[in-house]
């Protein structure tokens, strides 16, 4: 894959979000956009994890660092490489993306944001996802907005699939 063009090296993204925000499906075509390689931070999940999502129990922070610390590195790979990367991980509260920003300062943060009915019809619509829609409440309840020093931006998912990468992608070239 091409550096898409960049002038200075492509950028690392983390498209965040709660369950069914869309991180995978729009961070897959923002990184298509931008000619970057794209990784779901879900396939860093350990099987512990998987294991208790998929049972309906929500993870605490206990089976979240390891997990945020693998997230952190494969974005710090991909910065020392200068391939860029789009990565999709929920980086719910502000330590997570502080501990993933520490191994990955240059990173630039898209939020996914929904009002609760939007994502709750979107989670229901989902077959094979190891997240149950009964763990959204404990979701959004967790998640913490970016704060004005977190680089980054918030993309409302309400608009369809192709004005929200293109809203996204724009914002990341002229942030770039």
């Amino acid at each position: 894959m091409s550096n898409g063009g960049w002038d200075i090296a492509p950028p690392l993204i983390l498209v965040l979000g709660v369950s069914s925000s869309g991180k995978t499906t729009i961070g897959a075509l923002i990184a298509d956009e931008l000619e970057v390689p794209f990784v779901d931070a879900d396939s860093l999940h350990p099987a512990a994890n998987l294991i208790k999502m998929a049972a309906g129990r929500p993870l605490d922070d206990e089976d979240r660092w390891p997990w945020l610390a693998r997230v952190g590195k494969e974005l710090a790979r991909a910065d020392r490489s200068k391939t860029g990367l789009v990565m999709a991980c929920s980086a719910l509260k502000r330590s997570y993306r502080d501990a993933i920003r520490a191994t990955a300062p240059t990173l630039l943060f898209v939020h996914l944001s929904g009002d609760r009915e939007v994502l709750a019809q979107r989670a229901k619509s989902r077959s094979g996802h190891f997240m149950p829609t009964a763990l959204l409440d404990s979701q959004l309840a967790t998640l913490e907005e970016l704060q004005p020093d977190e680089q980054g931006f918030v993309v409302d998912i309400a608009h369809p699939v192709a004005e929200v990468v293109a809203d996204a992608v724009a914002r990341v070239r002229m942030s770039s």
